[in-house]
């Protein structure tokens, strides 16, 4: 029988279940592309409820207990003393989250004595030192595409909160003002720009075709070349380099994975070459900008905006920088946790275990590592190596944590 240690954020301050906007939510089947949403042999929540926190469980609990499987869920995963770092040494399998991600360095890897699967709830597997794993012949798996399209939905919000300045329009209205001047003295229409992305990949790509109807000049690199027909029926332009992506657009998205490649890409040297008063968002991770040179840039006018709702670590410290600078539209990690997606990556996390604990394969898009060496999704989107330095500062957060 196996332990399974599940890290999930905390519960809402006002208790849990919190009081749902909604009675239901739509039923998704299929992605765009053809790929089945998650298929588990049964599930044991409401879709729409809240699943991702420590009470929500993932809806786990009772499948696991009634096979005799042991669950520990929590939130407290920073610092020597937490208790991730206290049942981790015996844990067969660990689960955790993007938005809140217990950070699998090669340290905790190696007291990891019985660790054999690692699973993210969601996408993105970079919290997971992909070396340490494979070096280890640890499985690692995520459930792809489970929430790509909410991403995508966030990016096409944030994009437009920055262009059409809302957050300080929004905040006269909150403070009892009415000052159209000082609203409108940094909107623009999206319409007309030129809006690229770094990586069209599943979120990318929906990114686009959502950006398609406003009018705007589509620019896009990525390390696999979209077929000729989808470039021709979005009118995309493709860029080899990143560096001449960012010459030429006014917005940029990052949609690309996190690996030792894209690690601190956008730099003073790679944001100085966009187009002065530019638009960055980023909900792919953060360590793929260097946190101060965006807090620079923000400063001196070189990014008119700055939105996204990823940081490193994560959550970051109370005197993060990108809590105080200027022109802003960060949010804590939440674009892929909405509580529709969570009823998919929820559904998906089971899916895995019921193909690990019955000694059926995984899906092959959800593996990331396999047998010690990148495959399926993994194959395709990372490279080998360790993107988790740095993450222990989380632990700075915790005395603050709301």
């Amino acid at each position: 029988m196996a332990k399974v240690l599940a890290v999930l954020y905390d519960d809402p301050v006002d208790g849990y279940p919190p009081r749902y906007a909604r009675t239901d939510i739509p039923r998704i089947d299929r992605y765009p592309g053809g790929q089945t949403a998650p298929t588990p042999q049964a599930i044991d929540f409401t879709p729409g409820e809240l699943l991702g926190s420590v009470t929500g469980e993932l809806g786990l609990r009772r499948f696991l207990e009634e096979g005799g499987h042991t669950l520990v869920v929590t939130s407290d995963k920073d610092g020597p003393g937490s208790v991730f770092e206290r049942e981790l040494p015996d844990a067969d399998i660990v689960i955790s989250q993007p938005f809140w991600p217990a950070y699998l360095t090669a340290e905790r890897i190696a007291k990891a004595r019985n660790l054999k699967l690692a699973i993210t709830a969601g996408i993105g597997s970079d919290h997971v030192d992909l070396q340490a794993v494979s070096d280890r012949g640890i499985t690692v798996a995520e459930v792809t595409y489970s929430n790509s399209i909410s991403v995508a939905e966030h990016v096409v919000m944030h994009i437009l909160t920055l262009v059409r300045n809302f957050l300080p329009s929004h905040q006269w209205v909150v403070d009892g003002g009415w000052n159209i001047a000082d609203s409108v003295s940094r909107a623009y229409d999206l319409e007309g720009l030129a809006v690229g992305t770094v990586g069209a990949g599943r979120i990318g790509l929906a990114v686009l075709r959502r950006l398609k109807p406003f009018d705007v000049r589509l620019h896009y690199t990525e390390r696999h070349r979209l077929p000729a027909e989808v470039e021709q029926e979005l009118g995309l332009t493709y860029h080899e380099t990143v560096e001449s992506l960012v010459r030429t657009v006014d917005v940029l998205t990052i949609n690309a994975p996190l690996h030792s490649e894209t690690q601190g890409l956008f730099d003073d040297k790679l944001i100085g070459l966009l187009k002065p008063g530019s638009y960055l968002v980023n909900t792919a991770r953060g360590k793929i900008v260097d946190r101060d040179a965006v807090a620079r840039a923000l400063r001196s006018g070189q990014l008119a905006g700055y939105a996204g709702d990823v940081w490193f670590p994560q959550p970051p410290p109370v005197d993060h920088p990108w809590r105080t600078m200027p022109h802003h539209g960060m949010t804590p990690h939440v674009s892929g946790s909405t509580l529709s997606a969570q009823a998919r990556y929820a559904a998906g996390t089971r899916e895995i275990l019921e193909a690990w604990f019955s000694g059926r394969p995984i899906r092959d898009e959800y593996l990331i590592v396999d047998g010690g060496r990148l495959a399926g999704a993994g194959a395709h989107a990372y490279t080998a190596g360790d993107t988790t330095g740095g993450s222990e500062e989380a632990a700075r957060f915790s005395g603050g944590r709301r």
